[in-house]
């Protein structure tokens, strides 16, 4: 496969990485030759400066022999013009990235099809998206659902009060088909469990789950509820806004801004939230402003240090619930090593987007566990796939697999060895990236 990204930015360069580990062929394209320096010699990909709006330069680097054209830099209208010009010079297919919410409406979207943009992503709104979700369950890490709430990821932490600690999986503890463990990260290692493994204190747990049985995990991994009524939030970003606007409206929330202009500019946009104009990382002005009354603290700016002590802050202060944009994945280890509680990374939730485009199964979600070096990916079974034609425990999956649940008719499940996947059966699958691949063949 012959992929084309235009836009060096951080969507742009994390994607290139993330699809240089693959067997495809992949081309870099960006105006600024500061941005491509070192990364030909460091990944398996070209590089080329020029402009996305050039059709000289879009020809030169093949664009009409592309199967895949992606925009994302920092301009929407570079972004659409440029997947239009790819379109028509033979691009087979097209994506921009966005920044307005309307452009998503389905009418929208068949719009800008025909004008040749084949697919539209609006990261900010991805990741303010997981930010809402997130909230919805307090004491939860991660909060992902499929199939319109039919199975649950749940990512939680768990201390030395859970039941599920050191209890090897293979003594039949966890048989009980309320939920499936499928994946744990211990330090920086990423664990997709198997009969000799076992959970330990401070491991970050994924259970795949029903809406009915989340009270269960909850007592499970020893954790308490509670309502979130009142929010203060660290920056003004466009992340800060679509996640005030996506909030249930009972939900009160306060907006911390340094930037005076910008605070005017939030207030007229913002009328249900308090915008207060000033900097959030000083210690004092958080309790100003009621640090200790607050139920969760999220810190949005674009500085990914900043937002984890930000978060380290509200939490010696209190606050149960934080929420960090890290963006610099260096520093997402070191997020999780300080007890940051969720932790957002909006190139990461593009990236997984846009991945799923390159699959040949049936593929309705790819979503990356930010805390772990895990995908967790929605096949849909074709008649007559080798997923369909034994007993889990009989497919000989690959290593580091794990299929967690499947959706029948609407109904969420969770597997188990003796489990048989039927056609058009949604199935959840837990593996390493670079495992997705190999199980496109048992969907296929």
């Amino acid at each position: 496969m012959k992929i084309i990204i235009a836009g060096a930015g951080e969507v742009g360069t994390h994607l290139a990485k993330l699809l240089s580990r693959e067997n495809f062929e992949i081309l870099l394209l960006d105006e600024d030759p500061l941005r491509l320096k070192d990364l030909e010699s460091s990944y398996d990909l070209l590089t080329y400066t020029g402009l996305p709006t050039s059709i000289n330069d879009l020809t030169e680097i093949g664009v009409p022999t592309a199967d895949l054209f992606i925009a994302v830099t920092p301009s929407e209208s570079v972004n659409i013009t440029a997947c239009m010009l790819a379109k028509n010079l033979g691009a087979k297919q097209t994506l921009a990235r966005i920044d307005n919410n309307e452009y998503l409406l389905p009418k929208n979207m068949e719009f800008f099809d025909k004008l040749g943009v084949n697919h539209l992503i609006y990261p900010e709104m991805l990741a303010a998206r997981e930010i809402v979700e997130s909230l919805k369950t307090s004491w939860l890490r991660q909060n992902l659902s499929f199939c319109n709430d039919a199975l649950i990821l749940l990512g939680i932490k768990v201390r030395s009060n859970s039941v599920i600690i050191n209890h090897k999986f293979s003594t039949g503890y966890f048989d009980h088909g309320k939920y499936r463990i499928a994946a744990i990260k211990r330090a920086n290692k990423t664990i997709i469990p198997t009969g000799t493994d076992e959970i330990k204190e401070n491991d970050i747990v994924y259970f795949i789950t029903t809406r009915d049985n989340l009270d269960f995990v909850r007592e499970q991994a020893g954790k308490e509820d509670f309502p979130i009524r009142n929010i203060m939030i660290m920056g003004g970003s466009r992340i800060a806004q679509k996640t005030i606007k996506a909030l249930p409206t009972n939900i009160a929330t306060k907006v911390l801004e340094r930037d005076k202009d910008k605070s005017y500019v939030l207030a007229e946009k913002l009328n249900n939230s308090m915008i207060i104009n000033c900097d959030g990382r000083n210690i004092e002005i958080l309790k100003e402003e009621g640090i200790q009354e607050m139920d969760a603290f999220i810190a949005v700016t674009a500085n990914s240090e900043a937002n984890i002590l930000a978060c380290l802050a509200a939490k010696r202060l209190g606050v149960k619930k934080t929420v960090a944009e890290v963006e610099n994945n260096d520093y997402i280890q070191l997020a999780e090593s300080m007890d940051i509680g969720t932790v957002i990374n909006k190139k990461m939730i593009a990236a997984s987007y846009i991945y799923q485009i390159t699959l040949d199964a049936d593929v309705l979600n790819v979503r990356s566990l930010t805390s772990a070096d895990a995908e967790v990916v929605e096949f849909v079974a074709k008649a007559g796939s080798k997923i369909t034609r034994s007993k889990i425990k009989d497919l000989h999956l690959p290593d580091r697999v794990n299929i967690g649940g499947y959706v029948r008719n609407g109904v969420g499940n969770i597997v188990n060895g003796n489990t048989v996947i039927l056609p058009n059966d949604h199935v959840i699958v837990f593996c390493i990236s670079s495992a997705i691949r190999k199980m496109e063949n048992f969907f296929n």
